[in-house]
């Protein structure tokens, strides 16, 4: 984005002002230390105050160096500009401004760097980078509004997911002694001897025929148990995790700002609609 001095934008710039010129104001830090004034302002496109042009000195030398209008606060009636945090380091470190040097994406990038916060976080893209991104280098309150901050504080509850333990399974062998019952057969032979239901009946010698080595055969058996061992499955194990829900409550004291207002004989409308109107 294109920057301009403020008198090559609007040429009547101190009637804008009603008759102020920010050219005419001295650089002073919190504690009243002046460092500097300003020689120049550059604004963008649209007219909104983007970089004060510091001509400092310390140790009886001189530099322009750029400060974004987000650190300062500008006070017309005492004729100062108050910066915030401005060190003899970081004049040191910020490129020099010069009225024929060209302001480019990368010139800012560099004078950017010198004020930013370790931890600002804001990556930095010469295609996409805009003013807004970072407020508290850009975003001007002038003596007519000013931002007065309240402050309060929250209990923020967070998760964090911890091992708590392990289940383990597994399987092992054990062993007993198992008995079975199984009947079995046996065959025997019998021999018994009665006396002849013919006996004392007289035979025919004719009809009687001897004969020598003749032989009667009857097999005999008998079962024998045959044991053997078969797997199969018992029974199934099944493993799985279930979700309980519970609820932590935790408690703490936690601080909050609220506005106090004394405005003496003045009559101040005060826009919060739990505060009645103060005369």
């Amino acid at each position: 984005m294109p920057l301009y001095k403020l008198e090559e934008f609007d040429k009547n710039y101190r009637e804008t002002f009603g008759d102020s010129d920010v050219k005419t104001l001295d650089v002073c830090t919190e504690h009243g230390v002046k460092v500097g004034s300003i020689s120049d302002t550059l604004v963008d496109q649209n007219g909104r105050f983007r970089y004060l042009v510091i001509d400092t000195a310390f140790n009886s030398g001189s530099k322009k160096i750029l400060l974004p209008v987000g650190l300062s606060r500008i006070n017309y009636p005492a004729k100062r500009v108050y910066v915030d945090g401005l060190s003899k380091e970081q004049i040191e470190r910020l490129p020099a401004y010069s009225e024929d040097i060209v302001i480019d994406e990368d010139f800012e990038e560099r004078v950017r760097n010198v004020y930013r916060s370790t931890n600002n976080g804001i990556k930095y893209d010469r295609d996409t980078y805009s003013y807004q991104q970072e407020p508290n280098l850009y975003q001007l309150d002038d003596q007519y509004h000013q931002t007065f901050r309240l402050y309060e504080e929250r209990l923020i509850a967070n998760k964090n997911r911890i091992k708590t333990g392990e289940v383990t399974l597994g399987k092992h062998i054990e062993t007993q002694t198992a008995r079975v019952a199984v009947p079995i057969q046996k065959e025997r032979v019998v021999i018994e001897r009665v006396p002849s239901t013919a006996s004392g009946t007289l035979l025919d010698p004719q009809e009687v025929r001897f004969h020598e080595g003749e032989i009667a055969r009857i097999e005999v058996y008998e079962e024998t148990p045959q044991i053997h061992k078969e797997a199969f499955v018992r029974e199934e194990i099944r493993v799985k995790k279930v979700v309980e829900q519970d609820t932590f409550e935790a408690q703490d004291i936690i601080r909050r700002e609220e506005l106090d207002i004394d405005t003496g004989d003045l009559r101040v409308n005060d826009t919060d609609p739990n505060r009645p109107e103060l005369v």
